[in-house]
């Protein structure tokens, strides 16, 4: 045996009766997930747990011996809980947990790993953390859309430019700017809930991919550890990453609607605009320029959105090149996975924090909001009065090109000017260039009117109180 395939004297593997010497250790570094799936080991642990109640109904095991596996797991979460390490031996999170067990109860660890196999065990210990990750990221984003009907209340009457290719286009309410984030937030938690319930399927039981050997009961292990039903094929379950996938694109689509808010933050933060000014907390300064205050947190928010999405691209081009049931690339999944959530996970906080603490200036708003946004507003102006869209599009049109060539705004042009341009324009055109009046006419159901604005409030408080 070189020093090279040597195996730690002390090593603890689940696997190696028929191998002649050691894995090399730059196998084992290649080869070892500890670091990436430690901290699956509650729900290891407690699928342990159900595992052995299974083999005991299976008469597998005794009662006395069921009763030592259930208190040896427990003292192995002790000992987890209180901090302890994986040693050098320990190439997974359950062999970690085998290697403890037999230190609390001796031998009778040896019969827990009876009809399971890793690839069940790591699966089921994967999805349930999924589900538990779900509800977190679920309550976060409600966070955050509590906040934005928060500061969206706030600014119910403001009024801002709004615009389409960065270009002002019409007067809306600042609100229900703000509000077309809190939907998409909405349908996100729709997909986490979805995604959730995809993860809720037992794949334990199904063994290294044929099922298990032993009369152990599915369906008590799918009730004492909360999933919602039993994978009925074993090698798509020992395989199926699919609610993985799930979960990395509702994150990845999440993010892109953070990123989005904060770039439109941030665009609003600038002097140039001035609509918002950040706060402190969630804002650093420069090294060099002793006047800035930087909105690392939304800017860090946007690059956050690059990375989830690469974890989301990585997983799907891991899936398409597999043959069927388990192959150890799936053994990356996680870090994909955890990778994604962890980021969501302070983003999430970090934009709520962000958005919480920020000053809406209101009246940087409204004196960025031009007579010339209202020129839709004239077209209608004419249709009311009889012309097709077409011929006051035209006429509009003509006045928007005379007054950019005069450089005023539409409201400073003559009366004369308005007449020329159309026989229907009368003395009172210019209320059609008030920016309340435009507001004011579009109050359909989910438009930016007073009316559908208060609509629009009332539907996402009733959002989050579900």
């Amino acid at each position: 045996m070189t020093a090279d395939s040597a195996a730690s004297p002390k090593a603890h593997k689940l696997w190696g009766g028929r191998f002649a010497t050691g894995p090399a250790a730059d196998f084992d570094a290649l080869n070892n997930s500890i670091g990436v799936d430690f901290r699956l080991w509650p729900h290891d642990i407690r699928l342990s747990v159900a595992w052995a109640q299974a083999l005991a109904g299976a008469g597998v095991l005794t009662h006395e011996e069921c009763k030592d596996l259930e208190n040896g797991l427990h003292g192995v979460a002790r000992r987890l809980e209180a901090g302890e390490l994986p040693g050098p031996g320990d190439e997974d999170i359950h062999t970690l947990i085998d290697r403890l067990l037999h230190a609390e109860v001796g031998e009778v660890a040896s019969k827990l790993h009876t009809g399971r196999s890793r690839n069940d065990q790591v699966a089921t210990a994967t999805r349930m953390w999924v589900m538990d990750a779900c509800a977190k990221l679920g309550r976060a984003a409600r966070e955050l859309q509590a906040v934005i009907v928060q500061r969206a209340t706030e600014l119910e009457t403001a009024i801002m430019p709004g615009y389409t290719h960065l270009q002002r286009a019409i007067p809306v309410s600042a609100a229900h700017w703000l509000l077309s984030y809190f939907w998409p937030l909405e349908r996100d938690r729709g997909r986490i809930r979805v995604a959730a319930r995809g993860a809720a399927s037992l794949p334990l039981g199904s063994g290294a991919l044929a099922g298990c050997a032993y009369p152990i009961s599915r369906d008590l292990l799918r009730d004492a550890l909360g999933f919602e039903s039993v994978s009925p094929n074993s090698i798509d379950a020992v395989s199926d990453r699919d609610f993985v996938a799930e979960v990395l694109f509702v994150c990845a689509l999440m993010a892109a609607h953070l990123s989005r808010l904060a770039e439109d933050l941030i665009i609003y933060g600038s002097s140039e605009f001035g609509f918002v000014q950040f706060g402190d907390a969630y804002s650093s300064g420069s090294s060099m320029m002793p006047q800035k205050r930087n909105p690392d947190a939304l800017e860090l928010t946007r690059g956050a959105a690059a990375r989830i999405l690469g974890d989301h691209v990585s997983l799907l081009a891991t899936l398409k090149g597999l043959p069927s049931s388990y192959n150890k690339d799936l053994q990356d999944d996680k870090r994909a996975l955890f990778d994604a959530v962890d980021t969501l996970s302070l983003v999430l906080p970090a934009v709520s924090g962000a958005l919480g603490e920020m000053k809406f200036r209101k009246d940087r708003m409204r004196s960025a909001v031009s007579s010339t946004m209202m020129a839709t507003d004239l077209a209608d102006y004419l249709v009311r009065r009889g012309a097709t869209f077409r011929e006051a599009h035209g006429a509009v049109g003509t006045l928007v090109r005379r007054a950019e060539t005069e450089a005023v705004e539409l409201s400073a042009l003559p009366q004369s000017a308005f007449a020329e341009a159309h026989r229907f324009f009368a003395q009172d055109v210019l209320q059609a260039l008030e920016p309340e009046r435009s507001i004011a006419l579009r109050d359909v159901a989910g438009g930016t009117g007073p009316g559908a604005v208060r609509q629009q409030l009332e539907a996402a408080r009733a959002a989050i109180k579900a």
